[in-house]
């Protein structure tokens, strides 16, 4: 057919035409740049870009390393290599990630490599939450998402899962999930159970769950399981160890930690016996930042052994209280508070060891000091409660309170302004000391008696010391002094004897009494050098250092008979016996008699100094040959016989700077006759030596360790470290191939010295340390031998192995009054510290 067509109609057809050919270009032109504008900046892309939804608060950015293809008529974005997508507090990583706008979801998994395995799977962040999963699926609107084959760290927790639904408040539940502490993606042990909730920061929830070590699930199968999961302190229950022993079936630290708040915590644990011993435990840290920090802790324990009937049986009552404080010293520059408070009954580690330590300790000591100084002025102030204590014996001393108040040297003849030299008297300095002390001796099973207290004995001193010191003929120093003491009491001593039954009752007598001392000397001290040195050789050279030092003392008798300071009692023989009423207390009385005396000193110091050549230059070492040979003796110029005193020696060095040796001994200038006792004939006109032996001490010591490098704590926190202190012994250091501490200690008497029972030489070694065997066993060990009495002391043998995230310890002592081991597996992490298995026996090897 052929149609003929007017002009008009020509042109009605040509601007149609062209019409179209215009909005078909502009419509190419816009959906250009519009692809282009994605392509080239998809970080810029917004919600509202692609119709993401107007109900979204925040933008979604993403990026991908290889490409992202844009898929408009469906609205989505495939992202490929090394994706991200951030959203809020959201980011995603992932090889693929698939973004579809229109239902507001995400899609993420690994992709296959090169060498088969899949890379890249998805790691989702949430805030401090952290997921690692093989495949994610994620809604903006609804914040909800369900992630495959999850693995994530919950605090000191790894949880993994088969499924896993994230609801909007973070909480997840968990489809087949194991429960673990083990860091390795194959972890040793876990605990399984069809059915995980976890609230983060808060806590975890499980259904039925069985424990499964190596791949095997262990027969003991729980109902449901619970783990706190907060990151802050809260408040729980310790639950027990368990085992076996000689006092029978156990169970140990079980209780309830109180986790009251940052500053302060508290727990109560005990352990019971099925034979009927336990013990309860309170403790308590508390520490605030930058001010102070404390461990209190009070035990108290019953232990029973055998059986009623039989004749070995005993039922033993013991307490033992700890405490410990410290304050930092920029909180309070000009005072200081601390204690170190060690007290209990003489058998507590005894029935109730914790390690062989504290079985070794024969005597405990505490202190609670205070102290105080005036900024700007010479006062200062400082007060203790001290005790000592000796487990043996039961002896114990108490200082309930030590006071001082000192005045620090002045010079109150010092000219404010100074014009030329120092004049002589401007350098001399006045000082003052107030003292008192309230101390009683006695022993533990006399403490809290009926008047336990009327023995305490209490005084006040008071010493005002005045020195100077001068150059005396430019080589040598002159230091003369004086001292004033007075003794305050308000009780002193009296004595009265009973001829009808011959005893002698000692009684106090209540009323103020002086007693008054002063005391004069003067010092003369040099130094004199030695130098030889070399000009060749490794040694440069050698100094001899020698101190001598001259003194002089005088203490006149201030006290006469018309001062009643001596009384006298008839003795059975009707002879008067003289004593002082300052017989026993504190400070002593005043001084009976006067005396003077000359004193003599000397010290030698012998140092080498050796070149140690470098590429380019030479340095020198200073090596201590002799630290120190030091030798005394003093002469009584008032003495009607033997005015020499007993000649001391001692000694001092260091050995590569590693093995420490000292060395003490006594030398009588007297010589004795044939019956041993001392006569006043020399030493050196009887017998031509300068003295006699009389007794002498030894000791040495060295300590080698080797480190491979310097400790960090597991958690690299400040919690892992006091952990660590607060109980040392349950630490040890992988990191440290071996370490040794090795005393030898010797003594040696003249025949003259010794009395019943005594041996002319006693010597005796002992040695601590550990070393490691193997990368993940370590084997500790502590004994010692008495060559004397050929016996060992307390040994003491552990082994310790690292299983990764469990620890397995073994500890004996073979023989001895503690003769016993124990066996101990548990898991690490503090979450689980309840986790383990103990096996002990105590004075009987199974």
């Amino acid at each position: 057919m052929i149609f003929l067509l007017t002009g008009r109609c020509w042109l009605i057809v040509w601007g149609l035409l062209f019409f179209n050919l215009l909005c078909f270009d502009l419509l190419a032109q816009t959906e250009q740049t519009a692809a282009d504008s994605l392509a080239s900046s998809p970080d810029s892309l917004t919600v509202d870009s692609l119709q993401l939804g107007d109900d979204l608060k925040s933008k979604v950015k993403y990026d991908a390393q290889d490409s992202i293809i844009y898929d408009l008529a469906n609205s989505k974005v495939y992202l490929f290599g090394s994706a991200k997508v951030d959203y809020e507090d959201i980011h995603l990583d992932a090889n693929y990630i698939e973004i579809n706008f229109d239902d507001k979801t995400l899609l993420a998994h690994g992709l296959t490599d090169s060498t088969g395995e899949i890379a890249g799977k998805p790691v989702f962040k949430q805030g401090t939450e952290t997921f690692n999963a093989e495949q994610l699926k994620y809604n903006f609107n609804t914040k909800k998402g369900k992630i495959a084959a999850i693995r994530t760290k919950e605090g000191e927790s790894y949880i993994s899962g088969e499924t896993v639904k994230k609801q909007a408040d973070n909480t997840t539940f968990i489809k087949n999930g194991h429960y673990t502490t083990c860091d390795k993606d194959h972890p040793d042990y876990y605990i399984f159970s069809n059915k995980i909730k976890v609230i983060p920061g808060n806590k975890i929830f499980t259904g039925p769950a069985n424990m499964v070590i190596a791949d095997v699930p262990m027969p003991l199968v729980l109902p449901f399981g619970f783990f706190p999961n907060k990151k802050d302190r809260s408040s729980g229950i310790l639950f027990p160890a368990y085992g076996q022993s000689d006092r029978g079936f156990f169970l140990q630290n079980g209780g309830y930690y109180f986790g009251i708040n940052d500053h302060f915590d508290a727990a109560l644990v005990g352990d019971i016996y099925t034979l009927g011993s336990w013990r309860v435990n309170a403790q308590s840290n508390y520490a605030w930042r930058y001010r102070f920090n404390g461990v209190t802790s009070f035990n108290y324990s019953v232990t029973v052994n055998s059986e009623p009937e039989l004749p070995d049986y005993y039922k033993q009552k013991d307490f033992f209280v700890r405490w410990t404080h410290s304050q930092d010293p920029k909180a309070h520059p000009n005072q200081n508070l601390s204690a170190s408070v060690n007290l209990g009954s003489s058998s507590f580690y005894k029935n109730n060891l914790s390690n062989v330590n504290n079985f070794l300790t024969n005597t405990f000591q505490s202190s609670v000091a205070y102290s105080k100084s005036w900024v700007g002025t010479p006062f200062n102030f400082s007060g203790s409660l001290s005790h000592s204590q000796n487990t043996q014996t039961g002896a114990i001393g108490l200082s309930l309170p030590t006071a001082n108040f000192n005045v620090n040297r002045i010079m109150p003849f010092k000219r404010k302004i100074s014009k030329g030299d120092i004049r002589w008297y401007e350098k001399i300095g006045l000082g003052y000391s107030a003292n008192f002390l309230n101390t009683i001796n006695t022993y533990d099973t006399l403490i809290f008696k009926k008047g336990w207290e009327d023995d305490f004995r209490y005084g006040l001193q008071h010493s005002i010391p005045l020195s100077t010191s001068f150059v005396f003929l430019k080589y040598f120093t002159i230091s003369p002094s004086v001292n004033y003491i007075e003794k305050w009491y308000l009780e002193t001593t009296r004595k009265v004897y009973y001829p009808e039954n011959d005893s002698l009752f000692t009684t106090t007598a209540q009323g103020f009494q002086a007693a008054r001392d002063i005391s004069m000397g003067a010092s003369l001290n040099t130094r004199i050098y030695g130098m030889v040195q070399f000009k060749k050789g490794k040694i440069a050279a050698i100094r001899h250092v020698l101190t001598p030092a001259v003194s002089y003392g005088f203490k006149p008798n201030l006290v006469n008979e018309n001062q009643g300071v001596y009384h006298y009692y008839p003795s059975s023989t009707g002879e008067a016996i003289r004593y002082s009423i300052f017989e026993g207390t504190v400070f002593g009385g005043p001084n009976d008699g006067k005396s003077s005396s000359l004193n003599f000193n000397l010290d030698n110091n012998l140092e080498m100094k050796v070149r140690q050549k470098t590429d380019s230059t030479v340095n020198f070492k200073k090596i201590k040959l002799l630290e120190s040979l030091a030798t005394g003796v003093s002469y009584n110029l008032l003495a009607d016989s033997f005015p020499l005193s007993n000649i001391g020696l001692s000694a001092r060095t260091v050995i590569l700077n590693k093995v420490n040796i000292d060395y003490s001994a006594a030398f009588d200038p007297y010589a004795i006759n044939a019956n041993n006792q001392r006569i006043n004939e020399s030493e050196l006109s009887a017998n031509n030596r300068l003295a006699r032996f009389l007794y002498g001490n030894l000791a040495i010591g060295f300590n080698l360790i080797n480190k491979k490098k310097e400790y960090q704590s597991d958690k690299g926190n400040e919690a892992s470290l006091a952990a660590i202190n607060r109980n040392p012994d349950e630490y040890v250091d992988f990191n440290v191939p071996f370490n040794l501490t090795v005393g030898y200690n010797a003594s040696f008497k003249s025949k003259e010295t010794l009395t019943a029972g005594d041996v002319a030489v006693t010597h005796s070694i002992r040695f601590n340390g550990d070393i490691l065997l193997t990368p993940n066993w370590k084997a500790t060990y502590n004994s010692g031998y008495d060559f004397t009495s050929k016996q060992w002391s307390t040994t003491y043998l552990g082994f310790i192995r690292d299983l990764h995230c469990w620890e397995m310890r073994f500890n004996w002592v073979p023989f001895g009054v503690q003769e016993r081991y124990d066996f101990q597996i548990n898991v690490k992490s503090s979450i689980l510290q309840d986790l383990k298995l103990s096996k002990r026996s105590r004075n009987t090897i199974d």
